[in-house]
């Protein structure tokens, strides 16, 4: 659904425009609205149809164990709906922006089916310092048949 990465500036209001392939890949699915949450250092945006399979996913899972709980709390408490406008941009609150450490420079990151959203340097600082090389995810998606 979602492929690719864009360099993007959001605005003084915290406001930023999604890519039009983004854009035309929500509209297809009809979906008006993204949920925002801040995870591994940058804010993961699910459109709302991939947000209710990821909880549903997730309510299977026990909350008698002390990580699933700890996850939930920093997970669901961060989370937060923004509809996009007419303009094809989204609001981002400023705890989401602090917390991934967003200024003006972003890169926009297709990951299948959301959308991450990166400061540019700590984007930078990732690619530079990426815990798997390209040939061990070739490797591995080998192993799997892929």
């Amino acid at each position: 659904m979602f492929r690719g990465r864009f360099e993007h500036a959001i605005d003084g209001k915290g406001r930023l425009s999604i890519p039009s392939r983004f854009r035309d890949a929500l509209a297809r699915r009809r979906q008006k609205v993204l949920v925002l949450t801040d995870f591994d250092s940058c804010v993961a945006a699910y459109p709302l149809e991939e947000w209710r399979k990821l909880e549903e996913r997730i309510r299977k899972q026990s909350t008698l164990q002390k990580d699933i709980r700890a996850f939930l709390r920093l997970f669901y408490s961060g989370a937060t709906e923004t509809p996009v406008d007419g303009q094809g941009r989204i609001l981002i609150p400023p705890q989401l922006r602090e917390k991934a450490a967003l200024t003006r420079e972003v890169m926009i990151v297709g990951v299948l089916n959301k959308i991450e959203i990166w400061s540019k340097a700590r984007w930078d600082e990732f690619l530079a310092r990426a815990p798997v090389t390209f040939e061990d995810v070739a490797a591995k998606l080998s192993e799997l048949g892929i």
